[in-house]
């Protein structure tokens, strides 16, 4: 081959590959959907986490508005969470059991995601009598919590518990809120940024706990398409 043909087709042999691998990586690209996760409504879960009220509804479940109190005594509302992911849970300061393990679990989640200001943390006590903002406070402070970032909560129990079975279909005994009523749930919920549930974790699980770091993950890269 002549030598000097040879050099003036380096440059076309050159943008030949180039574009060779551009069209590769877009039809991998093509033929490699996004992972999605599914949006959970009522009719999609475990009817014995679901108030009866709710079971056949099959779209369009979003987080009720909520407001609480928490560790430093402010209002919380969904205007906090506002535009973010956040994980749910249900705890109690007192808890001896699996809440310990949720709550260092919560903590593990907050060091990964601690500069992102997408994601947040929302724990609700399931004793919110015994649990006053001062208790939340000393709890928040021992598990490092980082304000504005996890909220401990408290306020009214059958607002809560409204909450854990017609919002988060978080417990599966039934009740009404009142004196005697008591729920005791290891699951973690994750909130998208249009408050609609997109999944259900064990938090007491570490192979949960890394499963819903990797769908925080996913929810961060699909919202930005």
């Amino acid at each position: 081959m002549d030598l000097k043909f040879f050099k003036k087709s380096i440059p076309t042999l050159l943008i030949m590959g180039v574009f060779s691998v551009i069209m590769i990586y877009a039809i991998y690209s093509l033929l490699t959907p996004d992972k999605q996760l599914p949006v959970y409504n009522p009719a999609d879960v475990n009817p014995k986490l679901v108030d009866e009220s709710m079971v056949h509804i099959r779209r369009n479940h979003k987080v009720s508005d909520f407001k609480l109190i928490n560790q430093n005594g402010e209002i919380i509302t969904q205007k906090d969470y506002e535009g973010k992911i956040y994980v749910a849970d249900f705890f109690f300061t007192r808890c001896m059991t699996i809440c310990p393990i949720m709550t260092t679990n919560i903590g593990k989640l907050q060091e990964v995601f601690k500069n992102d200001d997408d994601v947040m943390f929302l724990s609700h006590s399931v004793t919110p009598v015994m649990d006053s903002v001062s208790v939340l406070k000393e709890y928040a402070i021992k598990k490092g919590v980082i304000d504005g970032k996890w909220n401990i909560t408290t306020g009214p129990k059958s607002h809560i518990y409204e909450l854990a079975r017609k919002s988060y279909f978080a417990v599966l005994d039934e009740g009404d809120g009142g004196l005697q009523d008591f729920i005791h749930t290891e699951n973690f919920v994750l909130v998208d940024k249009k408050r609609q549930i997109r999944g259900f974790y064990d938090g007491t699980d570490n192979e949960d706990i890394k499963r819903l770091i990797n769908d925080i993950k996913i929810l961060q890269h699909n919202s930005k398409d």
